[in-house]
């Protein structure tokens, strides 16, 4: 990857970081399918808003829209949901290292799929090592944790497995402006999930008074959700499936980053270890350093 690549990655993983952060404070008082329809709805609005101001077409979305439907299932409907379900019963340190598995899942499913992003132990090694560095960064408190439900942990496992297939399934839109391809994601997860949520709730159940928790919605939606895609399809574009997946590798790092320089938390040692792992298996990853 390159310096840009490399740093759109850190940028991604930062915002995506915090995403976990918000959507804790936000599924407390609001159902998660009703969340996962404000965060889509609301960043396909700013994005649509984008699009206008710069004078962009929507047309590519309109002349395919099964393929964009495709990609929301995999790339929003599925994950969020069952991300947002399963936060309602597991903390989010728990949630990012069965998150950070998604680039494991990733390769298998591009080395299945593609025919220019096959398995090599180098990646595999690399893989592994990031999510024992999650587990290393969580620490002492990923043991406290562990006595969660069951499904809930798979069902981040089901999340992961989806962004894999996601991922892969989105370098078929490279020809399209990232801008355009996050519009059209994010337009028909929320044509998707408009039915599921007015059948499934009452109005009283999925708005409330709380204004923190419409302050956490509304930066999970703009900054976590419209800008955070436009990033992550730039990068699938210029990196790779595998390359852009490596963000969820990041995700805990800035997580536990963000609530050092915000919340005032003290960094410990076994999260200095963990984030030293992971930057390791940045490197084998990558293979530049190794191969000099």
């Amino acid at each position: 990857m390159s310096a840009k690549d490399w740093g759109q990655l850190v940028l991604l993983g930062a915002l995506w970081g915090g995403s976990f952060f918000f959507a804790r404070i936000a599924v407390a008082e609001i159902p998660p399918l009703a969340l996962v329809l404000y965060r889509v709805a609301i960043a396909a609005l700013v994005l649509h808003l984008w699009l206008r101001l710069r004078g962009t077409s929507f047309a590519p979305v309109l002349a395919r829209p099964g393929s964009f439907l495709s990609l929301a299932l995999l790339n929003n409907v599925i994950p969020f949901s069952l991300i947002f379900t399963a936060q309602t019963e597991i903390g989010a340190g728990l949630t990012s290292v069965f998150y950070a598995t998604t680039p494991l899942w990733t390769i298998l499913v591009a080395n299945l799929l593609t025919s220019d992003e096959k398995i090599s132990t180098m990646k595999i090694a690399g893989v592994v090592i990031g999510i024992a560095g999650a587990a290393v960064m969580i620490g002492p408190g990923l043991l406290s944790n562990l006595g969660g439900p069951t499904w809930a942990k798979f069902a981040v496992i089901g999340a992961a497995v989806s962004y894999a297939f996601a991922v892969v399934y989105a370098k078929r839109f490279k020809g399209i402006s990232p801008t355009v391809v996050a519009t059209g994601q994010l337009t028909c997860a929320t044509v998707l999930m408009l039915p599921i949520v007015f059948f499934l709730y009452s109005p009283a159940e999925i708005v409330t008074s709380d204004i923190p928790i419409w302050m956490a919605v509304l930066v999970l939606a703009i900054l976590t959700t419209a800008f955070a895609f436009i990033l992550y399809f730039n990068l699938i574009a210029s990196a790779g499936a595998t390359n852009a997946s490596l963000v969820t590798l990041l995700v805990p790092v800035s997580a536990i980053l963000l609530g050092t320089v915000f919340l005032g938390e003290k960094l410990e040692t076994f999260e200095f270890g963990g984030m030293i792992l992971i930057m390791a298996s940045l490197i084998i990853i990558d293979g530049r350093l190794l191969r000099r």
